[in-house]
């Protein structure tokens, strides 16, 4: 994997996001930064916010307050997607598409090897079968191409080891870790321990229900 070139400054600037859903407050003025090598990851029970904070950074969740910045600009806009590789709870795989006709239209994209990506994660000879024929922890692993084949400097995990087994995790692990090695950075949610050496943890706590009805 190519390396990324540094900036000088925290590549990812979070600061003060709020976000009101239902007319509950679901995150209250969340900051952080993230800078290359950097992997964060988002703990706490259900309902905190974890996947709502993915989502932001991602674009798919607008928010009421707050800002995000990538290298100084703005966060949320199109010109962006390709910075980012987002991997969400559903596989998104359509399960009458092999598992390598769902991942063309990422590999022409970005111009990566789709096989180079199914080798590294154990699905080589699967990649010529419908998805519905898939486990559920096979799945996983190739929604995890996906997010390979994106080459994007900032991975979105939300329960990234989702239905895998200790090999496939510790899989997961070693291509974390070649991810951060070239400059990449992981944002990762997990009610469970991850193969994530020295990084980071937010705590998210759920907000009142009522404070904002």
């Amino acid at each position: 994997m190519s390396g990324f070139p540094l900036p000088s400054a925290p590549w990812l600037h979070v600061h003060d996001i709020t976000v009101i859903r239902g007319g509950r407050l679901v995150l209250d003025r969340i900051g952080f930064s993230l800078d290359r090598n950097e992997a964060l990851l988002l703990t706490g029970p259900n309902g905190a916010g974890k996947s709502t904070l993915l989502r932001v950074l991602a674009g798919l969740c607008p928010v009421q307050a707050g800002s995000f910045t990538f290298e100084g600009l703005r966060g949320g806009t199109p010109e962006q997607a390709l910075e980012i590789a987002y991997l969400g709870h559903l596989d998104a795989l359509k399960p009458g598409l092999t598992l390598r006709e769902n991942l063309a239209l990422e590999a022409c994209t970005s111009g990566s090897a789709c096989d180079e990506a199914l080798e590294a994660l154990d699905l080589l000879e699967l990649g010529d079968l419908p998805t519905r024929l898939l486990s559920a922890g096979q799945k996983r692993r190739g929604a995890f191409a996906r997010v390979m084949l994106r080459q994007a400097p900032l991975w979105l995990l939300d329960e990234p080891s989702l239905g895998l087994d200790d090999k496939a995790i510790a899989t997961l692990g070693a291509l974390m870790a070649a991810h951060r090695a070239a400059g990449g950075m992981i944002i990762a949610t997990t009610h469970v321990a991850l193969p994530l050496p020295g990084a980071r943890h937010l705590v998210l706590t759920p907000q009142e229900a009522s404070a904002w009805i």
